[in-house]
């Protein structure tokens, strides 16, 4: 099993918790930030040390709250490959809407061939007005209702995104024409003639694997039909293995036959403790403080219903019990944990695991003593080798 960790990138946050302060009234500053990075490169060696086979960060703008504080993967996923010997770095994810698609595509070959190989896609179609709209792209969220439109939009834009990076990578020569984007504009001038194809410089050395989020039926569906590598939450197993398999059938049908739980990954919040007393105490105020910012988006919205009611309501705000109940979250001791995991490993042939360990209000330390519990204690109970 392929295990991988993955982190938002949360500055230092010792008031993490359910009460005050609200999300909208933290503000931090460049010193914040810089302790972000830090902590962040002393993971990152400590996961080169570990074993884990990619390190994942995710793309986020104007988070003067403090939780998302890394508006650009690839360049922090360069920087600490200098510090490290054979760890690969994932966008977990990049959110093509927001991005020109050939800065894009250029960025990251170029930083696939620095570091020798060690850049990892991913993509996504993004959750934040703010950022989305400042950027000139749109989203469905729950501070637009969930717009119809703007999803539709949202999509087309990511989806024309998407062919626009393949073909500059994949041609040495190469032109596009869509709804939104015409590559290259009609009528550029270039030395007595005009332009009709561009050369992407550098293009990638090698066949590029995509990873993306795979959140909805439709997502599911795309990402399958494409050949890519779905990205999935933790979730109700039911529901998450009906999603799972269908990406499985998805993909046969286009031509991609795949093993149970091949082409797929999990991504599983963790907390260990030498006891689940332990567990509990010192995780809740990580959970407690990422429903509190989360759930304003729907991020639980997949919980399963109370009995005798049809969905949970949007802004749903589940306990830490609730989440544990509902094995969404994987918080207890090694025994508990990797019981969870195997649960998971068992329903859904699971080969590929990204560990999310960065609850808020954690300490360096406290994050290193939760990576190295799981890779020396809880990998070999789940049957993972680590890559070291």
């Amino acid at each position: 099993m392929r295990i991988d960790c993955t982190f938002y990138a949360t500055v230092p946050m010792p008031d993490a918790g359910v009460g005050e302060p609200m999300p909208h009234d933290r503000r931090y500053g460049i010193e914040d930030y810089e302790a972000c990075y830090a902590n962040l490169l002393h993971l990152a060696k400590r996961s080169d040390v570990l074993g884990y086979d990619t390190m994942w960060f995710t793309e986020h703008h104007f988070q003067h709250e403090g939780y998302e504080v890394i508006p650009n993967q690839v360049l922090f996923g360069v920087w600490l490959a200098g510090y490290t010997e054979r760890l690969r770095f994932g966008q977990m994810f990049n959110i093509v809407p927001q991005w020109h698609p050939l800065r894009l595509a250029e960025d990251f070959a170029m930083a696939d061939l620095l570091t020798g190989g060690r850049m990892v896609f991913g993509v996504g179609r993004g959750t934040v007005p703010r950022e989305a709209q400042s950027f000139g792209a749109v989203v469905a969220s729950g501070d637009n209702e969930m717009s119809a439109e703007h999803d539709r939009l949202n999509r087309e834009l990511f989806e024309e995104g998407m062919e626009v990076i393949l073909a500059a990578w994949e041609n040495e020569r190469f032109s596009y024409s869509g709804k939104h984007f015409t590559f290259p504009p009609t009528g550029i001038p270039d030395r007595g003639t005009t332009v009709s194809t561009l050369s992407l410089v550098p293009r990638p050395k090698r066949s590029v694997e995509v990873f993306q989020a795979s959140t909805s039926p439709p997502s599911v569906e795309y990402v399958a039909r494409k050949g890519f590598n779905g990205v999935f939450g933790a979730g109700p197993i039911r529901r998450l293995k009906r999603e799972w398999e269908r990406f499985g059938e998805v993909a046969a049908v286009n031509g991609r036959p795949l093993a149970p739980g091949e082409g797929r990954a999990l991504v599983v919040n963790i907390h260990i403790g030498e006891t689940q007393a332990e567990a509990l105490r010192t995780g809740r105020d990580g959970h407690d403080e990422y429903v509190k910012f989360l759930s304003p988006y729907g991020r639980f919205r997949h919980y399963e219903p109370a009995p005798g009611t049809d969905a949970v309501p949007f802004n749903y705000r589940p306990s830490l019990e609730e989440s544990i109940r509902q094995r969404v979250w994987a918080v207890g001791s090694v025994e508990e944990v990797a019981e969870t995991l195997s649960m998971y490993k068992d329903a859904l042939s699971l080969d590929h695991l990204c560990c999310f360990f960065e609850f808020p209000g954690l300490t360096t330390e406290q994050l290193d003593r939760q990576m190295t519990l799981f890779a020396e204690q809880v990998a070999p109970m789940i049957g993972a080798e680590m890559s070291a």
